[in-house]
């Protein structure tokens, strides 16, 4: 019962947060998105929002979105209309799949925990949040008493994930409740997974990276994936620990981040190549390849500010690197095994361009860019060139896809036609434009921080709009001559319609909410 009351409570809050406050955008541009979406979609699976409810529910629940870039606008729309086809209703409340079509090695309702914090940063910007709290309620609580649960048939970095949908929200109430579940899925992860040198292993099938240059589907290896996820995960469960004053489990997992911080650096850092790499157990030595995943630690800010670490990231504007015509590679092109493990017979990770990882190396590069010194060459206008190209490779035969993974050459989808690849629910991208381009950094205090990626005189406009943060509406506009939205220049913040921030530039900035 006062679960209930609770979420009832926080629903009519949002409800007349959104009554009272005006959007700013209209709702035609999306109108017209959804409805050249639905026309090219033959819809042979329909789950909670069909294609023509799609419209309204995605009005009641994403951020409005425009800017010059109609690639990236156009795939910011298409990337929500996806996301809402694997919104499942189910007797044990709402989920999200990663398949359209139905898999076998799917758990209850076809569920698969590998993308799991991709579907929580994306969904954390839904104005209702009862779909991701269901969803995240159902990895812990429900899944855990089936019998054969399946959170832990791909590594993870839910605890990470919660903690950053907290940040959007700030339901205390939601994340006390699950502090115990949290912590007890690290431990049995360190009952699994974890060697006596206190390394995470993993095979990297289990990793949703099978057919890797460095590794097998039976190679027990101590992987920067995986490593990286329980850094984030201890640091998380830390902080959660402080928001409620258990200073035991606080200085427990602060205790246990900073000591994988360190093994990962000590141990996956390869000096001569200046690249983290996976440690192959079987020859007790680093792997000869650099691989996409070396770029996991930046996800988590992991690594240690340094001048050496950041040398890394030459690589990825390299085109014998990972710089590619479609896209960032898994594996750097110059090595010989690079693209050599088949071509969409399996599920290849040994070069070809996945969006999972695309989604993964471009949030550690935001914040290589937002929190570092040391960015060794990278700037804005790289992110927003890779952001652009990603975007862009959300195409079959001209028209809007989304699949699982593509050549690096011509974007052909390597599962061609095949229906389960049909809008791969594997990746993130709404939340690239709202936390990373558009630079909406989510706080644990009353604050709102704004740091955004867009090049200097890249874009003269544009507006982020109905993104619920706080409790409050946002609106984020940048205008720099004032002919587009005639309400004056520069950059504009307003919370539930009235103005908190204005600047001159579109630049870093800090402001406390109301």
């Amino acid at each position: 019962m006062k679960k209930t009351f609770i979420c009832l409570v926080l629903t009519l809050t949002i409800a007349i947060s959104q009554a009272q406050t005006k959007p700013m955008l209209s709702t035609d541009k999306l109108k017209f998105y959804v409805n050249s979406f639905n026309k090219i979609d033959t819809e042979t699976v329909k789950n909670y929002v069909t294609n023509d409810q799609a419209f309204d529910w995605l009005s009641k629940n994403v951020p409005l979105f425009e800017c010059p870039d109609t690639t990236i606008e156009k795939i910011y729309y298409y990337r929500w209309w996806t996301f809402r086809k694997h919104l499942k209703q189910t007797p044990d409340g709402f989920v999200f799949t990663e398949f359209i079509t139905q898999m076998n090695h799917g758990g209850k309702y076809n569920t698969i925990s590998s993308a799991l914090g991709h579907h929580i940063y994306e969904g954390r910007w839904l104005r209702n949040p009862q779909y991701i709290n269901d969803y995240i309620n159902f990895w812990l609580l429900i899944d855990p008493k089936t019998p054969k649960p399946h959170l832990h048939n791909f590594s993870s970095w839910m605890q990470d994930a919660v903690y950053n949908y907290y940040l959007v929200n700030q339901n205390k109430g939601f994340v006390k409740n699950l502090v115990p579940a949290l912590d007890a899925d690290y431990r049995l992860w360190e009952t699994e997974k974890q060697f006596p040198n206190q390394m995470f292993w993993q095979f990297d099938v289990k990793d949703a990276m099978e057919e890797s240059i460095s590794g097998g589907r039976k190679d027990k290896n101590i992987r920067p994936t995986i490593n990286s996820y329980m850094y984030g995960n201890a640091v998380a469960l830390s902080k959660m620990a402080a928001l409620f004053g258990n200073d035991t489990l606080q200085r427990r997992y602060s205790a246990k981040a900073k000591q994988l911080k360190q093994l990962v650096q000590d141990s996956l850092w390869d000096e001569k190549a200046t690249f983290f790499k996976v440690k192959q157990t079987a020859k007790n030595q680093l792997a000869d390849a650099r691989e996409e995943l070396g770029y996991i630690p930046w996800y988590f800010n992991l690594p240690d500010d340094k001048a050496k670490y950041a040398e890394q990231w030459e690589q990825l504007t390299d085109t014998t690197g990972f710089k590619a015509p479609w896209g960032i590679t898994t594996a750097e092109r110059r090595h010989p095994l690079f693209r050599t493990h088949g071509s969409g017979h399996g599920c290849e990770w040994d070069g070809a361009v996945w969006p999972f990882a695309t989604t993964q190396t471009l949030k550690g590069l935001a914040n290589l860019l937002t929190g570092y010194k040391n960015k060794d060459g990278m700037s804005a206008q790289v992110f927003y060139d890779e952001l652009h190209k990603y975007a862009a490779s959300h195409q079959k035969r001209g028209l809007p896809y989304l699949g699982e993974y593509q050549d690096e050459k011509n974007g052909y989808w390597l599962k061609g036609d095949n229906p389960r690849s049909s809008y791969y629910n594997h990746s993130g991208f709404a939340d690239l434009v709202i936390n990373d381009l558009v630079g909406l950094k989510p706080r644990s205090d009353n604050k709102l921080e704004l740091y955004p990626l867009i090049p200097e005189n890249q874009w003269d406009w544009f507006c982020l709009d109905q993104v619920l943060y706080h409790g409050k509406l946002l609106t984020i506009r940048w205008d720099k001559t004032g002919n587009k939205y005639k309400q004056g220049k520069g950059l504009q913040i307003f919370a539930d319609g009235k103005a908190i921030a204005n600047s001159k530039e579109l630049k870093h900035i800090v402001v406390k909410m109301p």
